[in-house]
């Protein structure tokens, strides 16, 4: 397969800049792999798709306002910090923009309560910065940074975003964009799961910028996925192993707990606790080893995403769902509606 095999069209006011009005009123486009026409329902009709014993498997990493816009301390030129992930000795990786007119040394600063020196650079354009504060530096980027909406959000972040983007179940920070099929979860919706008889399991991948970044080689193969780091606890794991043994579906919620979930999968398609990063690069033809069914939302052309998507569904299959979905009116991307493929 090639990449531009995995192309469709989509209008540009199908992108979604704004969240719907309640979380579990998008739309939810029902796709079932054996066959048979595509179902157009409500999210939180999900629950009509769910069996007892069945398992949702939930990404509770919390977005964190990972961009900074400060100025240098010795001329007062304008300078982006936008935080990527944590390295060794305190460090953070970053990109820095104007980042060649930033040496290394340079010290930015943000308002009163936060700097940060740029010590190194790295490949691709990354640098190393230090984060430096009174107190705890991660709160202090709580406090003066913007949420990272993603580019195609047309728009600067506002009010609405500190709380839409993000889960109602988001717990650890760490991830630069959110695991947006959770978006359309509320607590009432995972309380009335629950009370159905669904388990519910929580995992952990930070999102990191590598998921806006396209496969630029003909050929998906050629394409290297970075890291993105994962943990699945010991209690977790035996939630999920315990819904598979009593006849449940393992039903990930968006495509960051399937990786975390096919990442830590025996060949039997037992979960393993543990903690890490994975650069598995999910594509047709991909035999999936843990997971049964997801809930997602609608990905960019030519994306990874949809090339995970495609593997569970088949590529042909998923194509003409998009192409339904545009027909439809559904709202695409982070903010848009979503999709269960089951």
């Amino acid at each position: 397969m090639r990449t531009s095999d995995f192309d469709y069209e989509l209008p540009r006011e199908r992108i979604a800049q704004y969240p719907a009005d309640r979380r579990d009123e998008s739309r939810l486009l029902v796709l079932r792999k054996d066959g048979g026409e595509f179902e157009h329902r409500r999210f939180h009709d999900v629950l009509s798709y769910l069996r007892p014993e069945d398992c949702l498997v939930l990404n509770e990493s919390r977005v964190i306002p990972a961009r900074l816009i400060g100025t240098k301390e010795n001329t007062g030129g304008r300078v982006e910090v936008f935080l990527l992930e944590p390295a060794s000795n305190g460090l953070w990786r970053a990109l820095v923009r104007p980042g060649a007119r930033v040496a290394d040394g340079t010290t930015v600063v943000f308002g009163d309560e936060l700097r940060a020196v740029v010590e190194t650079t790295l490949e691709e354009g990354k640098r190393e910065v230090r984060l430096l504060a009174e107190g705890d530096p991660l709160e202090a980027v709580e406090r003066v940074g913007r949420i990272p909406l993603p580019p195609y959000i047309d728009r600067e972040p506002e009010a609405i975003d500190a709380e839409r983007y993000q889960t109602v179940y988001a717990r650890v920070p760490g991830a630069v964009a959110a695991p947006t099929a959770g978006l359309h979860f509320t607590e009432d919706l995972l309380r009335k799961a629950t009370s159905e008889g669904v388990h519910v399991a929580r995992a952990i991948l930070h999102v990191g910028l590598g998921t806006f970044r396209p496969v630029s080689s003909d050929d998906p193969k050629d394409h290297v996925m970075d890291e993105e780091r994962y943990e699945l606890t010991p209690a977790a794991a035996a939630a999920i192993n315990e819904a598979r043994a009593a006849g449940g579906r393992i039903i990930a919620v968006g495509t960051t707990a399937v990786r975390v979930l096919e990442s830590t999968a025996d060949e039997s398609g037992i979960v393993h606790a543990g903690a890490g990063s994975t650069r598995l690069f999910i594509r047709p033809p991909y035999a999936f080893r843990a997971v049964d069914a997801l809930v997602t939302n609608f990905h960019l052309p030519k994306s990874t995403l949809l090339m995970l998507v495609s593997a569970l569904a088949g590529r042909e299959r998923i194509l003409a769902a998009y192409r339904e979905a545009v027909a439809e009116g559904y709202r695409f991307y982070s903010y848009g509606d979503a999709m269960l493929i089951i």
